[in-house]
This record gives structure tokens, C-alpha cells and sequence, in this order.
């Protein structure tokens, strides 16, 4: 019964299980940063950006220890490790529209990784503005979508849960429509 280690199974697990936190209370935290600058306060009473991103960090049960640093390091900023934040446009295969937003501390390694993962699932990256008109001002509802069948769907998907794993990547909007 070799390798049927009771505590090594759990190690394993709990391995699989913290990194998946820990990925959450990056982007969590990056957030609340972002917040915390944008409202020019690290007060969450004076700050309404600040208070709503610590609501959604108590929601994946991030410790306030990691909110508490999070908020500092953006009142503290001494220009070491600042967080930028872009959107990037482009599109996917059979021309549906991607907007990415993003909070990075270094622009040229996160425009080459969202690069890299467009052209690798046949899409590309596109001026600002390009794919801007499809979203308007509300990108959870495009203006129009895009239909594709069931096989050309499970490219795109892909592409998109790619870009959504990246650290950087706080948000992901796509005009795709799947035909049933």
C-alpha cells in the first residue's frame, strides 16, 4: 500500500485548495488597492470605491490582515510597486469582441502575456477604442453578440478562462452568444 499516505493526500489537497485563495486574494487585493488610491482615502466611511471592494473581499473570506496591507500599501505608496490600471481591446476568434481590464505592476510583461494568450487561441490584440463601441458604457450588456455553434464555442471559452487565470486580469466582457 505504497503511496497511500493518508497526510500526504491532505497536504496535496490543502496545496491545491491554497492556491486557488491565494490567486482570489491577489486580485482581492489589487483591488482594494486600486480602490483605495482612486478614492484618495483609506478610510472605507470617506470612501465609497474602498468600502464596496472590502465588502467583496469579506465575501471570499479574505483576512482583514491582507485587507489592512492592501489599503496601506496605496496610502503608503512610495512609487515602489505601483499598480497601474488598463484596459486592453482586442478580438477572438470569429471576431468576437474582447475587453480586458486590468491592475498590473508592470505594463510591457502584462501586454505580452494578454497578447501571447490571444494569438495562441487565434484572436489579437487591438488599438484602444477598437472594441469599445460594442460595450458602450455597459460592458456586462454589449450592444450586440456575436452567435457561434457548439464547436467553435469551446475555442473561444477556452481563450477566455485563459485570460481570466492570469493575475493580472481583473475582468473579462465578451459579446459571445452560443447557439443551442
Amino acid at each position: 500500500m505504497s503511496g497511500h499516505s493518508h497526510s500526504h493526500n491532505v497536504a496535496r489537497l490543502k496545496e491545491s485548495v491554497d492556491a486557488k485563495r491565494g490567486k482570489i486574494f491577489t486580485k482581492v487585493a489589487r483591488a482594494i488597492t486600486i480602490a483605495a488610491k482612486k478614492g484618495g482615502s483609506g478610510d472605507p466611511s470617506s470612501n465609497s470605491f474602498l468600502r464596496i471592494t472590502i465588502e467583496k473581499a469579506r465575501e471570499v473570506n479574505m483576512p482583514k490582515d491582507n485587507i489592512e496591507r492592501a489599503i496601506k500599501r496605496a496610502v503608503d505608496a512610495s512609487g515602489e510597486g505601483e499598480l497601474y490600471e488598463l484596459r486592453y481591446e482586442g478580438y477572438g476568434p470569429e471576431g468576437v469582441a474582447i475587453m480586458i481590464d486590468i491592475a498590473t505592476d508592470n505594463k510591457n510583461r502584462t501586454l505580452a502575456e494578454i497578447r501571447q494568450i490571444l494569438n495562441r487561441h487565434g484572436g489579437s490584440l487591438g488599438e484602444p477604442g477598437c472594441a469599445a463601441y460594442v460595450f458602450g458604457q455597459d460592458p456586462e450588456n454589449p450592444q450586440f453578440r456575436i452567435p457561434v455553434d457548439e464547436k467553435k464555442k469551446e475555442r473561444i471559452l477556452d481563450m477566455i478562462a485563459e485570460l481570466e487565470d492570469n493575475d493580472d486580469v481583473q475582468e473579462v466582457f465578451h459579446n459571445l452568444e452560443v447557439l443551442s
